[in-house]
């Protein structure tokens, strides 16, 4: 009688991919995540258990628990979710990869539209910034820059505080921008961020569809969620760079 074996233990399983991907993190020996020590220089480092305490996170990062210093996750959404030294983090639940250590002693102030923020950590992620700042649909949120061009920021980004004098934010119309998708493995431009099945149909067969010819497609890496899957008829996606389609063309009889 035979037995079957499970699925092998590969060394490193790299949080951030298994994330990108969509899928559940593989066994492994050890599992990189990204780090900062109190600024936004995030470099990989490995911890041996998917569900690590907060101290071996920090421990992991080359920083000692001490008074003062509290480490942070930073989830997909952009928001921080405090994580306590003695406490496990599950890695496999929580769709975070990145984690940041900092001294939380002081505010930092900011402002948005105007208003005064004070806010407890140095770093703040461009999710907080547009809730704060009740920003429409059609609107972005901007870093004032005098004397130059105002720095658009994006939900994703992490806003570094600590930086001489005080960040002004504001928003305005979002600006159109055009962002590099592949389709059937061609580089193809796009207005983003959101495009629908007809306009990739039309990148990917040019031209007026026969009535007898059927279209399915698949996508992958895409910013909205779900990452992949199906797109059908009058289906919208949100892109981001790289977002890749593969569209088939069926005639039907």
């Amino acid at each position: 009688m035979s037995v079957k074996s499970g699925p092998a233990t590969q060394e490193i399983e790299d949080v951030g991919i298994a994330i990108r991907e969509g899928r559940p993190l593989n066994p492994a020996n050890n599992y990189r995540i990204q780090f900062a020590n109190g600024d936004l220089e995030f470099k990989p480092c490995t911890v041996p258990d998917p569900i690590p305490l907060g101290r071996q996170i920090l421990a992991a990062g080359g920083v000692k628990p001490k008074a003062g210093v509290s480490l942070f996750a930073v989830l997909a959404s952009g928001d921080f979710e405090d994580v306590r030294l003695d406490e496990p983090f599950d890695l496999r639940g929580h769709g975070a990869e990145r984690f940041i250590a900092f001294v939380t002693d002081r505010d930092y102030k900011a402002t948005v539209n105007g208003a005064q923020i004070e806010w407890g950590k140095r770093i703040i992620s461009g999710a907080v910034l547009y809730t704060l700042a009740k920003a429409g649909a059609d609107e972005a949120v901007f870093l004032e820059v005098p004397g130059g061009t105002d720095r658009l920021i994006e939900p994703e980004d992490l806003i570094d505080l600590d930086e001489p004098g005080i960040e002004h934010f504001i928003t305005a119309a979002k600006p159109r921008s055009q962002i590099e998708i592949i389709v059937n493995a061609r580089p193809r431009l796009v207005d983003g961020p959101d495009v629908t099945f007809e306009q990739i149909v039309q990148l990917a067969f040019p031209g007026a569809p026969e009535a007898n010819v059927v279209f399915s497609m698949t996508y992958r890496h895409a910013k909205s969620k779900p990452h992949q899957g199906e797109l059908g008829i009058g289906g919208v996606v949100t892109v981001k760079k790289g977002t890749t389609f593969n569209v088939t063309r069926t005639v039907q009889s």
